[in-house]
């Protein structure tokens, strides 16, 4: 499923999925539009989907290319599913995942909060009984997205050309999610929406109210700090290592140390014994699919700081097995209107090879986050509290930088009898935390990650009292 009909390094962002809940649109919501409208979308629309359950014909879902960059040949790739329930009335959600260069496409929508999750065994669909979208619980359109560079001030023009396809869909209400790296993707879109939209026409606005990041990598030497000191708290480490840690090493710092660079080494040697994304479940005994052409990812700029072992799992560790031999079929291919082509090489969660070319992410989103909150726009930010690659530690050190006073504090919130998580409210930005949950918070707490999901966007505090 690649994203564009030209070479790789041709391409900025792709894969772009937009979700909501699904029913047939009454006839007068597209009344309006003109016949090549109404056609283009027609032609992009999933007729069916090999191995999806029956129940999923019963409402409308859109995938392919809509070209951002005719010169270039970019393009970016789109699945789209409509509302199930009053579609017109519900909002519009962007869903990044991180990497940099992970698909939305293989993570968010089959792995996470999407209407399919990958079955284990077999590469096929089964109903995703917590996502959003869920009948009786709509709550909004979600959109994923597939190795992504979403930066710089060209993105904001590409999301205009998926409007265009979809015009009927411009004025909703749009947020934009996502996790892990998402953490820099998120409020860097955000920001160049926000400062577009102050000069757009009114045909080029952008409807856009919020963000809502988990396990947010956003800042360089917090997030390093945070991964040894919560590492050292979960007894990962060894009091002579985290000493260390403390004596040779400022995070800080571009260039870290050989001292603390040696450290470092020893510390990534005890996460080739566990996952570092979801410290207390397995690895995956059936073997991981390779990313492109390499085992590991760096973070932006933190190259040589911290090498991602591998991509992360939650309770079911082979979750990105089943999604990457469901994703390379040629009849899913065919039926998403994917890989048109026919590019020799197969399609994989994370392209690495990203990194090759894109060198200059920023250490730092803090003083983005810190804008788009004096902005005004909704910014919630979740965080699993077993994930040991970006911590609770690293989250909560970043956002004591952005100095913001507390409203409403440390608290817990509640799914059911049961509770879900911890929250802080500061002035211009509230902070989750998803009890027992890893690095991808709605697969291994489905039910916490959608009452999350729901409150976020009905702009509601999470429930304080059992229910």
């Amino acid at each position: 499923m690649e994203v564009s009909t030209l070479p790789w390094l041709l391409l900025v962002s792709v894969a772009l999925a937009l979700c909501c809940t699904v029913a047939a649109r009454p006839d007068s919501a597209t009344a309006s539009l003109d016949a090549a409208t109404m056609a283009a979308q027609e032609l992009d629309r999933v007729a069916s989907l090999p191995g999806a359950p029956s129940y999923s014909y019963a409402f409308k879902h859109y995938s392919g290319y809509v070209t951002t960059d005719e010169r270039l040949g970019k393009a970016l790739f789109y699945w789209f599913f409509e509302a199930m329930e009053k579609p017109d009335d519900k909002p519009l959600v962007l869903w990044l995942n991180g990497g940099p260069g992970c698909s939305s496409v293989g993570f968010g929508q089959a792995q996470e909060l999407g209407p399919f999750l990958v079955k284990k065994d077999v590469p096929e669909l089964e109903l995703n009984p917590c996502q959003p979208a869920v009948p009786g619980l709509s709550s909004g359109c979600w959109i994923f997205v597939h190795e992504h560079v979403l930066r710089n001030r060209s993105t904001g023009r590409q999301f205009h050309r998926w409007f265009q396809r979809f015009p009927q869909q411009k004025m909703k209400e749009f947020y934009i999610a996502g996790e892990s790296y998402a953490g820099h993707y998120v409020p860097q879109l955000a920001n160049v929406i926000v400062e577009e939209n102050k000069k757009a026409s009114k045909e080029n606005y952008i409807n856009f109210k919020g963000i809502l990041i988990g396990n947010a990598y956003m800042d360089g030497d917090t997030d390093l700090q945070g991964i040894v000191d919560s590492a050292w708290h979960h007894a990962i480490i060894s009091d002579t290592l985290y000493s260390a840690f403390l004596k040779s090493c400022d995070f800080s710092m571009e260039i870290l140390s050989p001292e603390c660079d040696a450290a470092l080494s020893e510390f990534f040697l005890l996460y080739k014994l566990i996952d570092v994304y979801s410290l207390y479940t397995p690895y995956c005994d059936l073997g991981y699919p390779a990313l492109n052409a390499s085992s590991s990812a760096n973070i932006g700029q933190t190259n040589g700081r911290f090498d991602l072992l591998k991509m992360p799992m939650g309770f079911d560790p082979c979750t990105q097995t089943y999604a990457t031999e469901y994703l390379n079929r040629d009849d899913v291919q065919r039926a998403l209107h994917a890989n048109t082509t026919g590019l020799p090489y197969p399609y994989v969660l994370c392209r690495n090879t990203i990194n090759d070319v894109w060198k200059d992410s920023d250490m730092t989103v803090v003083p983005i986050v810190k804008k788009l909150a004096e902005e005004g726009l909704r910014i919630w930010i979740f965080s699993g509290d077993t994930d040991g690659r970006i911590p609770t530690t690293s989250t909560r050190y970043t956002l004591k930088k952005l100095g913001l006073p507390i409203k409403e504090d440390w608290s817990p919130w509640f799914t059911h009898k049961q509770v879900g998580g911890w929250s802080v409210v500061y002035d211009g930005l509230t902070f989750v935390t998803v009890r027992g949950a890893g690095h991808m918070v709605p697969t291994s707490r489905p039910e916490q990650a959608l009452e999350l999901f729901k409150h976020f966007l009905a702009n509601h505090n999470l429930p304080s009292k059992p229910f």
